[in-house]
């Protein structure tokens, strides 16, 4: 009997490359990996993709070769790519019938399906609504529900390797870092155990984990200070937390993501989720290991750290996706 085959949208982002590394090791599915760029073709075979396919969420010509024979799917995509998602979600709704699973990746708060959702509770601004991160990430799970598909959904806490990236220079060459975060407790989650949790879902398939929704978390909230320790010890050196004020972030990345890290310090993401370790047996990744240790596709977080960042000072990477509507 013929393996069945997966596809892995963002392939070549930090969850998308551990993922194919661990279901590649596996060997119950065909890996086939989606490539923005013909030059990540390479690195993910080296990986253990079987199959890399150009793909593109704002190009439907791209869509049926890559979904050809699929019947599980990985579904990942950057904020402002909101709107080719949704069109995707559409054809895989056509194609019921063959896609027997996908799993989603979201963020811890998208629960207007799963909990009351309380605008007057969920927001941080008097008289604002819930941030429009949060309503986005919403909007790409309900139109994959919408479509009648199987779907899992991983909602997860504030990246780890998302946190740091816009100071890299600043840490590289200044040894100092600056947000709002101040001493906000947050329990920041690791890219590879989101890809782990993944891993075992797709294996165990939708008679386990259809229409189920799993909040990944880290081990423990950490501070900002207590994020500055941890780098430092990887590092080798002292690293410096600088407060800053929460007019200052909005002015350098806009003022979605300002809303966002608004919900990060009063505490929402404070708490830590039982469900990784419910899924995998074992606990989160700590962002002190997340540093020092090495992932399935053999790279540690301080490695990742000096990479490509979607955000960055000066520019409003969401400014697009705000005008979206649902």
């Amino acid at each position: 009997m013929s393996k069945p085959v997966v596809l892995i949208t963002s392939a070549s982002g930090r969850i998308g490359k551990e993922l194919v590394a661990l279901l590649a090791a596996e060997g119950d599915f065909v890996v086939r990996a989606c490539s923005f760029s013909p030059g990540n073709r390479d690195a993910l075979t080296a990986l253990g993709a079987d199959e890399v396919v150009p793909f593109d969420l704002n190009d439907a010509a791209t869509w049926e070769a890559a979904l050809d024979g699929v019947s599980a799917v990985y579904s990942a995509s950057l904020d402002p790519m909101l709107e080719g998602h949704l069109a995707f979600c559409k054809e895989l709704g056509r194609r019921s019938d063959q896609i027997t699973h996908v799993v989603r990746i979201s963020c811890m708060g998208a629960d207007t399906n799963t909990a009351s959702y309380d605008a007057d509770k969920h927001a941080s601004r008097p008289g604002a609504g819930i941030p429009l991160m949060l309503q986005h990430y919403w909007w790409g799970e309900k139109a994959l529900i919408d479509e009648g598909l199987a779907v899992t959904v991983l909602r997860n806490n504030f990246f780890m390797n998302h946190l740091l990236k816009t100071d890299s220079d600043n840490i590289a060459t200044e040894g100092w870092f600056s947000n709002p975060l101040g001493g906000a407790r947050n329990s920041f989650v690791a890219t590879r155990d989101i890809a782990e949790a993944a891993a075992v879902v797709l294996t165990e398939g939708p008679e386990r984990h259809a229409d189920k929704f799993y909040d990944l978390t880290g081990p423990e909230p950490q501070t900002m200070a207590e994020i500055a320790s941890n780098l430092g010890q990887a590092m080798g050196k002292t690293i410096e937390y600088r407060p800053q004020n929460m007019d200052d972030f909005e002015r350098d990345f806009g003022s979605t993501r300002a809303e966002f890290f608004e919900y990060l310090s009063n505490g929402f993401y404070c708490r830590c989720s039982p469900d990784f370790y419910n899924l995998t047996g074992h606990k989160p990744t700590s962002y002190a290991a997340y540093l020092t240790t090495k992932g399935a596709s053999g790279e540690t977080g301080l490695e990742e750290l000096w990479q490509g960042n979607l955000w960055k000072k000066g520019e409003d990477a969401m400014k697009a996706a705000a005008d979206l509507k649902q």
